[in-house]
């Protein structure tokens, strides 16, 4: 599988030195990578403006007029699914990834093993949000990236699958449940919900980032509980 990654850092000597490391992982791993390297965080805006390809990068934080985490905000105001990755000379910003749902914080000076075993985390979270499920409705057909469903409910012999703009397909919870992987749970009879998308869960209903909810039947609260802290 081929990657693209950028590495945004002001310091030329630590691009260089991520640079390397990055292409020794890609060698020990078997991978395939595209790799570049941006001065500034507005250099990396200008370039990514015209194609949003990356699927990870690596982000330092203390930065001329646009630090790591204000660029990372503005990444996240489109993009959930890139993986950010920040590398940092201080533990101050740590509290401040939540907001932006980086994957890491890596401090200087990197070490290889380190730099290695977070970059093999964020491969494994490319290649999940990269599986697609192809429908047909009505006359035309629809390709939905798992990643994008929050949550899917049956009626009669039809399932309404919310990604984005609903869509309405005939089939079973159970043939759709065994398309999705173990970011999703069957609460109860009629609905299968992305856990990734869970901000609370109370005894009568599950409610969604974004606001949703979602009834909980009776007895499901610990179920749904036990999913959400196996997924870590």
């Amino acid at each position: 599988m081929e990657y693209k990654i950028a590495i945004c850092d002001d310091s030329q000597a630590d691009r260089q030195y991520i640079l390397d490391m990055v292409r020794r992982w890609a060698s020990q791993e078997g991978h395939r990578v595209s790799a570049d390297a941006y001065t500034c965080a507005e250099n990396f805006l200008f370039h990514y403006a015209e194609k949003a390809d990356y699927d990870i990068l690596l982000l330092d934080i203390e930065m001329g007029s646009m630090d790591g985490v204000t660029l990372a905000k503005k990444l996240r105001q489109n993009n959930e699914t890139l993986q950010i990755v920040f590398i940092t000379g201080y533990s101050d910003y740590i509290s401040e990834g939540y907001d932006v749902s980086a994957l890491h914080y890596l401090m200087k000076p990197v070490k290889e093993e380190k730099l290695f075993s977070v970059l093999n985390r964020a491969a494994e979270k490319v290649a999940k949000n990269e599986k697609v499920l192809t429908f047909d409705v009505g006359s035309e057909m629809v390709r939905i990236p798992i990643y994008q469903i929050r949550y899917a409910q049956v009626q009669g012999n039809y399932v309404t699958i919310h990604a984005g703009s609903p869509i309405t397909v005939k089939m079973t919870l159970g043939d759709l449940a065994l398309m999705l992987d173990e970011r999703f749970y069957r609460v109860g009879r009629s609905c299968i919900v992305n856990l990734t998308q869970i901000s609370r869960v109370t005894k009568s209903e599950i409610r969604l980032s974004g606001g949703t909810a979602i009834p909980l039947p009776r007895g499901a609260y610990d179920g749904v509980n036990r999913a959400i802290i196996s997924l870590g």
